[in-house]
């Protein structure tokens, strides 16, 4: 017992640690980044600081994403309830995750949908919240999230899919970008089907929402 309190403490104190380290250096690759990389997908991913990314992006991302980014502590309570009683219920499984748990989970760990994986998640989540800033959560977050097989952050992705850096994205390849981030692999936004195109309309419209409202004032 006494053995397995002390290695318990080493880990709480070792994910302290780590947290605070990426609260001011980038994180240099992610555990999917190197499963996918191992798995022959390659890894394209260049870091930029969030004033060099188009504020259009973050708008996109908080509208489709996270409305309440802002102003919640890591977690949207009403959104898990709300998949929790919608999965009990036998539909379709959807997730209630905030930016904050999707960077703690990008940024640290495995890909699995295990208890002990989520446990770690709601962990990590309250450490980034705690040691980082809102728009510190954001700028993590843009830089290494997934946007298409082997495609990381959002300058790789602006490149990649538009040709440029992505401090020149528009409003309209922010909102096709944020729309394909459920599922990077399998939708375009430089060739958008007709789902991806019209949901894209649908997240520009409440971009401007997310200004008018103030909804992004944490990370401006």
């Amino acid at each position: 017992m006494r053995w397995a309190l002390i290695g318990a403490a080493g880990l709480v104190a070792a994910s302290i640690l780590w947290a605070a380290l990426y609260r001011i250096v980038p994180p240099p690759a992610t555990p999917l980044m190197l499963i996918r990389a191992l798995g022959g997908s390659g890894l394209t991913s260049d870091w930029e600081p969030l004033e060099r990314i188009s504020p259009a992006l973050a708008e996109a991302v908080i509208a489709s994403e996270d409305t309440g980014f802002c102003g919640h502590g890591g977690f949207d309570w009403a959104a898990i309830e709300g998949a929790f009683e919608e999965n009990e219920a036998g539909r379709r499984l959807r997730g209630g995750s905030t930016i904050s748990q999707q960077t703690a989970k990008n940024a640290f760990l495995w890909p699995d949908r295990s208890w002990t994986r989520k446990g770690a998640e709601a962990w990590f989540t309250l450490l980034i919240e705690t040691l980082w800033t809102k728009r510190r959560i954001l700028e993590v977050y843009l830089n290494i999230v997934e946007w298409d097989d082997g495609v990381y952050g959002a300058e790789a992705a602006a490149r990649h899919h538009f040709n440029k850096s992505a401090a020149s994205l528009t409003r309209r390849e922010a909102a096709l970008l944020a729309v394909v981030l459920p599922s990077p692999r399998n939708w375009s936004p430089s060739r958008p089907g007709a789902y991806v195109a019209r949901r894209a309309g649908v997240i520009e419209r409440r971009m401007a929402v997310v200004r008018r409202d103030g909804l992004d004032d944490c990370v401006r």
